[in-house]
């Protein structure tokens, strides 16, 4: 398993080393381990210690809400901690290279190398290359063949797993399937390894054992004539694996102290997942497939996750996720009792799988209580003939009738999202949609010409487990060909439309379907600098194709159509469904024939229930009364709750004054929502806390002398228990000293008293030099570029004081409001003629700051 306990842990060494660093790269809080309700940084080296990775950037990964699953499953067995890491941006790879540094944890700021496990998410084909930068920077050899007792084992899971061949010889074992009950019992079974201390062979035979764990190197894939030819099993007893199942869904009690992000992510929001599986049967749709049977939480155990989620993060908006979420059983309850519970606590509601037909405009009605979130639907294909062949279920009539109710509604703007490249596609079919979006934005009526429709368009996929696995997919010019076709096609005012980019989708395709000799593929474009492929200005398909030249490898073939006989690379993992209901689906697809939903008529005979242990499960009660009842807010007398202002106190050290200026701002609001103080909001469409902040700190600077003014509907008790309550829900670095009634009056001109510290290289002579020169000069002018615009101004008359000795220097700065302010970094800069770098990573202390000539500080 891991290299001898015993040995010393440089984790505190390498962590400082970093943090003097991170002022160089973009976002530096997202390597900081400061999220709100992360479990201790502890590393117990006699516990079964996981690090959960997932391959793409924090404000991706932040988001992915398998990952949270795991990591509070995780860390609540005895004897089990997991923390997490992330793929780092390109700028923090460059750092950490450079600096010879290895990838580390967040909570503990432990070396990858030191956990026990690491635990890859396969969320998707385009991180591929990040798997390879993640096990590299952690000092793991790539291949599992070549890791023996001294590295962590490596094990993956997610939607992927149902064809992780073109990765599957980097992980020791896959999990393949729902993770809540199978994470469990691969704990126990690593626990007792890890103290019988198992080898690695043995390891790997005991995980073999639990349900849903596919361990890659008891499989070899076969070949003949340069083609896939199938699976070989190595291992008696061993043929295939079947996929892990959860019979039914928790009460999500160990997801109701979420994560809360530092930095913002994709989804910054509570996310409830409400039910999983869908009974619509898309059959594009991989995860409609290998998320069966449909498992609904009751309607109780969302409304206490959500009050208690709320209480726990401090989000102000909270998101209902399944595949569909307009199927739950009873949806209309449902929103109506959490939006009279947090509309008060102006806490919006979004639903971001909404299928056309199910979003009521009794629903509408009720999320626009708080603010509009976002509202899309996805007819997914323009004609009525190929929604009948993608088994889509909804009608134009349908799409209408939901836009027309938007827009009646007050909604400006609706999304869509399309596909192209779908089997049996026509030329036809695309102008449909053109034809689809325009009568849509008609229903406004006579408002059309203020309300816009975007349009969203991607290159379909054939995925493994899906009716149309074996189909071929629209080749890169042809893809292309679709976008401009829709470009010319579309009005210019009213319509936006946006695509994924066909590239990206080329190689997705290439690797939705691929085998194991992409292995050498994704190797070989990452050795290459292949990086964060799914982010549009890292991709390369240049780059992919020179890589696939090299191994002899023709990505082409991959997008074609296969035979149904044909030996498929992922047909030794079992998704639960039959092959014969997807080759019945086919079937019923070219003949354009509709297969009803499940939920409401009957088995349609997929093969994964047994009616038994695994069954679908509904939930159609009403939530409690007392939910329903609770009165919408209503607003205080004259529109306007009362004014009461108070001036929070606090300084900013280390870790946090890594923390961005608007990251700081939602840190602060929310830990000011977890406190429970009755804070006032803006009107209009989109309120939010009546919160101002002092002079904005830039990253990397430290201060004794900050503060924020706080509107409240009520008056609060300004003592030490607010303080402590406050300190309570501010991570490190960030500390409440004092909370006072706010001034009535801002003041017009401050200064900033700074004490900066030099590096040790600075030419002291040199630089007093340069200040002397400055203080003698009655004007100093400063020439910034911003926008491709220059300004010039006199920056002299800015500085108060500034004196040099011992190694640091006192520098004192005049702000005025609204005119241009110069900052201590300009100053190392153009007048000490420090480099860039230096002037980034000196350390910089705000020591006091007040009114000019009043002598007061804050």
């Amino acid at each position: 398993m891991t290299p001898d306990s015993s040995a010393p842990l440089s984790a505190a060494a390498a962590r400082a080393a970093l943090q003097a660093r991170l002022p160089l790269v973009r976002k530096p809080a997202q390597y900081l381990g400061l999220e709100h309700n992360a479990v201790s940084g502890e590393f117990r080296p006699h516990d079964l210690n996981f690090c959960l990775l997932f391959p793409d950037i924090y404000e991706i990964g932040m988001s992915h809400q398998g990952l949270q699953i795991l990591y509070h499953i995780l860390n609540s067995q005895p004897g089990v901690t997991a923390h997490r890491s992330y793929a780092p941006d390109t700028d923090m790879e460059a750092l950490l290279r450079e600096q010879k540094l290895p990838l580390c944890s967040l909570e503990a700021g432990m070396p990858l190398a030191r956990y026990d496990v690491l635990g890859i998410t396969l969320p998707y084909e385009l991180c591929f290359t990040n798997i390879l930068t993640v096990l590299d920077l952690a000092g793991l050899p790539l291949r599992a063949r070549d890791r023996d007792e001294g590295y962590p084992l490596v094990l993956g899971g997610g939607s992927c797993a149902f064809n992780p061949e073109p990765v599957a010889d980097f992980f020791d074992a896959i999990l393949v399937g729902d993770a809540e009950e199978a994470v469990v019992r691969i704990a126990e079974v690593l626990r007792t390894a890890k103290a019988e201390k198992t080898d690695r062979d043995g390891v790997l035979a005991r995980l073999a054992t639990v349900t849903g764990v596919y361990v890659p190197a008891f499989f070899a894939p076969r070949y003949e004539n340069g083609r896939f030819a199938g699976m070989k099993p190595l291992r008696a007893g061993y043929t295939r694996v079947r996929r892990a199942i959860l019979p039914e869904l928790d009460d999500g009690g160990n997801q109701c102290r979420p994560l809360v992000p530092v930095v913002g992510t994709v989804h910054d929001r509570l996310a409830m997942e409400i039910a999983r599986g869908c009974t619509r049967g898309c059959r594009f749709c991989q995860a409609g497939i290998i998320y069966r049977p449909v498992r609904e939480r009751s309607v109780a155990q969302i409304l206490d996750w959500a009050d208690r989620g709320i209480a726990a993060s401090g989000f102000e908006e909270m998101a209902l996720l399944s595949l569909s979420t307009g199927d739950y059983s009873c949806l209309d309850e449902l929103v109506l009792a959490l939006m009279n519970r947090f509309a008060r606590k102006r806490v919006s509601l979004s639903m971001p799988s909404m299928r056309v037909g199910t979003i009521t405009p009794a629903i509408m009605e009720q999320i626009r209580r708080v603010r509009k979130t976002g509202f899309t639907v996805a007819p997914e294909a323009g004609s009525e003939r190929l929604r009948r062949v993608i088994n889509k279920g909804i009608t134009e009539a349908d799409l209408l009738a939901t836009c027309k109710n938007a827009f009646s509604l007050g909604w400006k703007l609706v999304k869509c999202y399309f596909m192209t490249g779908l089997p049996t596609e026509t030329e036809a079919d695309v102008e449909a949609i053109v034809e689809l979006v325009r009568a849509a934005r008609n229903q406004a009526g006579a408002a059309w010409k203020s309300v816009q429709i975007n349009l969203g368009v991607g290159t379909f996929v054939p995925k493994a487990c899906t009716a149309f696995q074996w189909e071929g997919q629209l080749g890169l010019e042809a893809a292309q060909e679709r976008i401009h076709l829709l470009k010319r096609l579309l009005p210019a005012r009213g319509y936006h439309l946006k695509w994924h980019d066909p590239r990206q989708s080329y190689l997705e395709g290439v690797f939705a379907r691929g085998d194991r000799r992409l292995s050498l593929l994704v190797e070989a474009a990452w050795q290459r600098g292949a990086r964060l492929d799914s982010w549009g200005e890292q991709f390369n398909l240049a780059l992919w194709q020179e890589a696939a030249a090299d191994c002899g490898l023709n990505p082409d073939d991959y997008l074609r159509p296969r035979c149904l006989d044909e030996a498929l690379p992922w047909e030794h993992l079992d998704c639960g469904v039959s092959r014969d209901f997807l080759l019945r689906e086919r079937e019923r697809a070219f003949s354009g024939i509709y297969t009803p939903d499940c939920r409401t008529h009957g088995c349609q005979g997929c093969g994964i229930c047994d009616f038994r242990t695994i069954k679908p499960t509904l939930h159609r009660e009403a939530p409690e009364q007392s939910a329903q009842s609770l009165p919408a807010e209503a607003p205080a007398e004259g529109g306007q709750p009362p004014r009461c202002c108070y001036r929070v106190r606090y300084s900013r050290r280390p870790p946090s004054h890594l923390l961005g200026h608007l990251e700081l701002l939602v840190l602060v609001f929310r830990a000011l929502r977890r406190a429970g103080l009755p804070i006032a909001y803006t009107q209009g469409f989109n309120p939010s806390p009546r919160v101002s902040f002092s002079q904005a700190l830039p990253v990397g600077m430290e201060s004794l002398a900050e503060y924020f003014d706080m509107e409240l509907t009520r008056p609060v008790m300004a003592d030490a228990a607010l303080v402590e309550a406050l300190n309570r829900e501010l991570p490190p670095g960030l500390v409440v000293s004092r909370v006072t009634p706010a001034p009535k009056k801002q003041a017009g001109a401050v200064r900033n008293l700074y004490e900066i510290d030099l590096p040790e290289h600075a030419d002291a002579a040199a630089l007093a030099a340069k200040v002397e020169a400055f203080r003698a000069a009655e004007r100093f002018p400063l020439t910034r570029f911003r926008k491709g615009k220059s300004a010039t101004f006199d920056i002299r008359p800015l500085v108060a004081s500034l004196e040099v000795g011992a190694g640091k220097i006192r520098l004192a700065l005049i702000q005025e409001q609204g005119r241009p302010g110069v900052s201590p970094r300009e100053v190392l800069e153009q007048v000490c003629a420090l480099a860039h770098e230096d002037a980034l990573c000196a350390r910089i202390v705000r020591l006091e700051s007040g009114d000019v000539g009043s002598g007061l500080s804050n």
